[in-house]
């Protein structure tokens, strides 16, 4: 079993296609692009992680849709909630967990789950990680603070590996170690 991540995949969301200038000709080249990566990593003993905004369901045909991809995504489904993340999803589909911030504990790394990125955490002087989303490609996050959201990764899940390359490359963020300081 593995772990996955990923956030602010809108699903089913033009307008976010549309405003992020994400490299589909429509919602569904770009729905049926993010399934795709995803059943190409995910397995279904997998533990896939949204940190938040899944998709677009703000009407009938918007929620019926909502739940057709969620069924064709493989692993168990967790959601971390997001600010387009309506109350009506946390019970329509069968999330194996929902929260607002959560702890993972992936093989020896400790992740720490919100779709905001955070200004500290529980263990983040001890080598914790935020992963966020949110933000999309207004910041891809600091050393020990990475951005998951799928405008940063191709639009597809990424790993523990994947995540812990890239705080390698990132900075280290001002903000974190102000605060820290305290």
């Amino acid at each position: 079993m593995a772990h996955w991540y990923t956030a602010d995949t809108h699903f089913n969301d033009d307008g976010i296609r549309r405003f992020f200038a994400r490299p589909f000709a429509s919602t569904a080249q770009m729905d049926e692009a993010m399934i795709a990566r995803a059943c190409d990593v995910v397995g279904p003993q997998d533990d896939f992680w949204i940190i938040g905004d899944f998709a677009w369901c703000e009407d009938d045909a918007g929620r019926a849709a909502a739940i057709a991809t969620f069924n064709r995504l493989p692993g168990r489904k967790h959601l971390v909630q997001g600010n387009h993340d309506p109350v009506w999803l946390l019970d329509a589909v069968d999330w194996a967990s929902t929260h607002h911030l959560v702890e993972v504990q992936d093989e020896d790394q400790l992740f720490v789950l919100c779709h905001y990125p955070l200004v500290t955490w529980n263990h983040a002087r001890s080598g914790s990680v935020n992963l966020f989303g949110h933000v999309h490609l207004n910041w891809q996050g600091a050393a020990n603070q990475i951005n998951v959201g799928v405008d940063c990764w191709d639009f597809a899940p990424v790993s523990r590996r994947d995540v812990l390359l890239r705080g390698f490359e990132l900075p280290e963020s001002e903000l974190f170690l102000e605060v820290e300081r305290v």
